[in-house]
């Protein structure tokens, strides 16, 4: 008998939430296809499953319409070598890992030379540009969901797309540990608790950090015993954040704290989070909280005036419920006293809170479905019918 094949997989992963999926199909594949050989785009989280990197995943973190254009020529001097390279290696299947802007655009090389191409994390195709799932039709094999809804979008451009859960949704578990999470931040038991997340990109922090500072600020002057946590991502956003502290709030008392994010939300009342992937987080630790969002004002006015936003929400959260179920500014609503207020009316309703909880447990149970397994598995099953 011949010995099995030796599978070859190419992988981009953009910036940490991506590295921590690849990280995760990583460990699911080789559980099926052991010797599996990985190699691309990687974050240290893939790196420590053995992914060969060619570049790192924080490359591809950047955001916008506009705000992209000053990377734009080394992002394309990127994808120029990557494309190069995965050519020249012709992987078994290529996935890109969230960062749709810049792996759409490399996909089509790779579809047009026989190699099987999949998307792992839809882009949001049904919040704006839709017409896109049309185009990616044309050079996609698979696209690999993490929201339940996403799939029928394809479904209707002629794409296969299989909802796989969310990975977080399984680590997480049903039921936080609260008075586990205070221990671990030294944080006392019966005091109230805000988190605060303002991104993971450093233009995104930027941009928000001033007015989550001032909201801290706002508060501490209204609440003296509220106690602050804030989990920064790296030490760029650490240095941004902190500076914004030093003009908005100073004196206000503020933990923070390198990564660990999941602690924090845990431990808190009540979270202030940029908008993305954090809000999921904190829906998952069962916490109630306020969204914010805010882009450059390039972004926001092409995005405004070409009505290319098709979505009633931004917020994961309100998204899944499909309904306003926490509070959602962008923009100009993204004001202290504004953010502040949002956060006082959850402390004051714990009714509300009770019942939000509830809905996010639901949420949870749909989400909670072995995701990375499930990816792991269409992933081999589509090498598996290009090899029969």
């Amino acid at each position: 008998m011949a010995p099995e094949k030796t599978l070859r997989i190419g992988l981009v992963a953009g910036e940490s939430s991506g590295d921590k999926l690849g990280a995760a199909l990583i460990r699911a594949i080789r559980e099926r296809a052991p010797g599996t050989r990985f190699a691309g785009v990687a974050g240290p989280a893939m790196l420590a499953e053995g992914c060969e990197p060619w570049a790192s995943a924080d490359e591809l973190a950047v955001m916008g319409l506009f705000e992209v254009l000053h990377h734009l020529p080394r992002l394309m001097r990127l994808r120029r070598k990557l494309r190069g390279r995965f050519l020249a290696e012709r992987p078994d299947v290529f996935v890109g890992i969230d960062a749709p802007e810049f792996n759409l655009n490399l996909a089509p090389a790779l579809h047009d030379a026989g190699v099987p191409t999949v998307q792992y994390v839809s882009p949001q195709v049904w919040a704006w540009r839709q017409g896109r799932a049309r185009r990616m039709a044309g050079f996609l094999d698979l696209v690999l969901c993490l929201l339940p809804f996403e799939p029928q979008v394809y479904d209707r451009a002629g794409l296969h797309a299989i909802f796989v859960g969310h990975p977080l949704a399984d680590q997480l578990p049903l039921a936080p540990d609260r008075a586990g999470a205070r221990a671990a931040l030294g944080l006392p038991a019966a005091c109230q608790v805000v988190a605060v997340l303002p991104g993971s990109r450093v233009g995104e922090v930027t941009r928000l950090a001033d007015d989550f500072a001032g909201a801290i600020g706002w508060l501490a002057a209204r609440r003296p015993g509220l106690q602050f946590v804030a989990p920064m991502v790296n030490p760029q956003t650490r240095t941004i954040f902190e500076q914004a502290l030093a003009r908005r709030s100073p004196g206000a008392k503020v933990q923070v704290i390198a990564g660990q994010s999941r602690t924090a939300l845990t431990a808190a009342d009540v979270a202030l989070v940029a908008s993305g992937t954090a809000t999921l987080e904190t829906l998952l630790c069962k916490r109630p909280m306020v969204v914010a969002y805010r882009l450059g004002w390039m972004t926001a006015l092409a995005l405004r005036s070409l009505r290319l936003l098709k979505a009633p929400y931004f917020a994961q959260p309100n998204l899944l419920a499909g309904r306003l179920v926490v509070p959602e500014l962008a923009q100009g609503e993204v004001r202290p006293e504004r953010l502040g207020r949002e956060i006082e009316r959850w402390l004051d309703q714990p009714a509300a809170v009770a019942v939000l909880q509830e809905q996010f447990t639901v949420i949870h149970r749909q989400l909670r479905a072995g995701a990375s397994e499930r990816a792991a598995e269409a992933i081999l099953d589509l090498i598996r019918g290009r090899d029969a």
